[in-house]
């Protein structure tokens, strides 16, 4: 079956160059087609739709039905490659502390980690795929979800085989932080032990990353040194890489992502000029997390600096219940706007194309034949209603 949609008055399909596309700054890098249509087929319980033709609505091809969406736009569903939705309990509190004046130094992740572990499965399955549909009722049609509210063998095998029932994009996160009884010399030592050998051979077969928080200014993360070895001992298990570094102050994190081919180093708040260099020299994705700015009261990364140092950037909403419980991806987009230098066209592209590459998908963050048919609706005429209407609940995932 064959599904026509109409009535798209500006349809973003991210393809840089697409015939007939608006040619203006505001929409650089963004192909919009106005008045457009797209035809979608294919789909079932075990195939995705796929996009089958793309053009103005004057030339569309007939199909089996069709929908009018009735003067809206559509753009490609948001691509959220950062996000760590397995947990329970709540840091509200811890919050509300912060934004007194109480500084970040992630030390709340163990609050999360006891509540998570004395959660069942049912409890956890249950918040998990609520915070997926949330997702979705924003326009997010891809997440990555990773495990580190565990930190035990059993119970980072746990979040993980629940993430993997909700996305392809998990990622085993043993090295969060070390656990609070672990903080000692030889229990650090144990413990990163654990992370790069029972528990990385037990988690493996359920993942499709390995991340590291390499941190140094955090007591609770992990130096240089150690975050090499989480990469290294997952890259020898099949893993691909990812990194959280230069968040709370400058360090390796970057420089180690870069040497080691990680897809993404994700935060990049504090970033020295070698840092820049380094990632516009090479296909590591600098992915920003605004939200974590706006829950924190740091400083917001300098997208403006690394775009024009010509780095592929991408935005990611980094849910979690310590500095960013929030889902949105047009938020993360109208902070990006608002806070990091980056034009709209700029946001809406980095949460969509780029994500992608964050997440090294090819089939995703466009919309262009041969692609899953993973598509947004904005409730207004133009795509810049998404960062202009900042707070208002107006994307959401059409349903094909």
């Amino acid at each position: 079956m064959s599904m026509l949609i109409t009535g798209i008055t500006e349809l973003v399909t991210g393809e840089e160059g697409a015939d007939g596309a608006v040619e203006d700054p505001l929409h650089a890098g963004l192909g919009v087609l106005r008045d457009a249509a797209i035809v979608i087929g294919g789909g079932g319980e075990d195939s995705a739709a796929t996009v089958e033709w793309v053009g103005p609505a004057a030339q569309a091809p007939a199909a089996d039905w069709a929908i009018d969406l009735e003067g809206r736009s559509v753009v490609p569903g948001f691509v959220d490659s950062h996000s760590h939705l397995v947990f329970a309990g709540d840091r509200s509190a811890e919050f509300a502390a912060r934004m007194s004046g109480t500084p970040y130094d992630g030390g709340g992740i163990a609050v999360t980690v006891e509540a998570t572990r004395a959660a069942s499965d049912h409890e956890l399955r249950t918040l998990l795929q609520r915070r997926v549909q949330e997702m979705r009722a924003q326009g997010t049609t891809t997440v990555e979800v990773k495990s580190g509210y565990g930190l035990t063998v059993e119970d980072e095998v746990r979040a993980l085989r629940l993430a993997k029932e909700v996305t392809d994009e998990v990622t085993y996160l043993g090295a969060h932080v070390v656990p609070p009884d672990r903080r000692d010399e030889a229990g650090r030592a144990a413990y990163l032990d654990l992370v790069c050998g029972q528990m990385l051979q037990a988690c493996a077969p359920h993942a499709r990353w390995v991340d590291v928080f390499c941190e140094p200014a955090s007591p609770h993360a992990f130096d240089g040194d150690e975050s090499r070895r989480v990469l290294e001992a997952g890259r020898q298990a099949g893993l691909e890489l990812r990194v959280h570094g230069n968040q709370l102050g400058e360090g390796p994190g970057v420089q180690l992502a870069v040497e080691l081919g990680a897809a993404s180093v994700d935060h990049c708040t504090f970033l020295a000029d070698a840092e820049v260099e380094a990632l516009a020299g090479s296909d590591t994705v600098a992915t920003l997390l605004p939200g974590v700015e706006f829950s924190t009261r740091q400083p917001y990364p300098d997208a403006r600096r690394l775009l024009d140092a010509g780095v592929q950037v991408a935005l990611a909403s980094d849910c979690n219940p310590g500095t960013c419980y929030s889902s949105s991806m047009p938020l993360m987009i109208a902070l990006a706007v608002r806070e990091m230098g980056m034009t709209p066209a700029e946001a809406l592209r980095a949460a969509t194309v780029g994500a992608s590459k964050a997440l090294r998908r090819n089939d995703i963050g466009r919309i262009a034949v041969g692609l899953r048919a993973d598509f947004a609706v904005v409730d207004a005429p133009s795509w810049l209603h998404i960062p202009y209407r900042v707070g208002v609940p107006i994307v959401r995932t059409l349903e094909v």
